[in-house]
């Protein structure tokens, strides 16, 4: 343990970034992945392209390729840093699969539930919110849970763009220690202190859906 002690602070501060970037991750890709969903289902034919095209375009390729070509690329344009890039990357990543998790909710709700809103006075939209995703989102939960815990580990893909996360730091430590095993030990261990209880949460969440139900 006095690898942990000398180079505690490396550490928490990458766990800092790592933390960081999984919540503004988590938080955006949910709100883009619901929007897009909704796109995926609507009546509207050009809504429909654009969220079928973006949702085929960012699950399809490698999340490293979507955060180098925003680090080397986009930040040509738009001035970034290496975090800002990861996240970003991460964001609309992981974004593309809550779509497709949101959408598998909203499609297994009685189709009946929407024309009985839109016959009642309510606009797409507000059926939408109101009646069709809150259901929704309770049969996506496990689903949800899988890909917020993914992009919790996926959030390593700051290290190869200077991010300051945690694995990036567990490099740092392990070039200059030497003691490559006991880091990446280390980094796992900090890795579980988030997923875990992420993990608990979504289990104890989708056993009290159940008893509600």
């Amino acid at each position: 343990m006095s690898l942990l002690n000398q180079y505690f602070s490396v550490f928490v501060q990458g766990f800092g970034h790592t933390l960081l970037a999984s919540i503004i991750a988590l938080i955006g890709s949910l709100v883009l992945g619901t929007l897009f969903a909704i796109m995926q289902v609507s009546s509207s034919k050009t809504g429909r392209i654009i969220g079928n095209i973006y949702v085929q375009v960012f699950r399809n390729i490698p999340l490293l390729i979507i955060t180098l070509f925003l680090y080397l690329a986009v930040a040509k344009v738009i001035k970034m840093t290496g975090f800002t890039a990861g996240t970003v990357g991460l964001t609309l990543y992981t974004s593309a699969f809550i779509a497709e998790s949101v959408r598998a909710g909203i499609l297994s709700i009685e189709a009946g539930q929407m024309e009985g809103a839109r016959a009642n006075g309510l606009t797409f939209n507000q059926a939408m919110r109101v009646i069709i995703l809150p259901q929704a989102f309770k049969v996506a939960i496990p689903s949800l849970g899988n890909q917020f815990i993914n992009l919790v580990k996926n959030s390593s893909i700051l290290a190869f763009v200077g991010g300051l996360d945690l694995m990036y730091q567990g490099n740092l430590v392990a070039a200059s220690s030497f003691d490559t095993f006991t880091t990446y030990i280390i980094i796992g261990v900090f890795y579980l202190v988030i997923t875990m209880p992420l993990s608990y949460y979504v289990q104890h969440l989708e056993t009290k859906l159940k008893k509600d139900a």
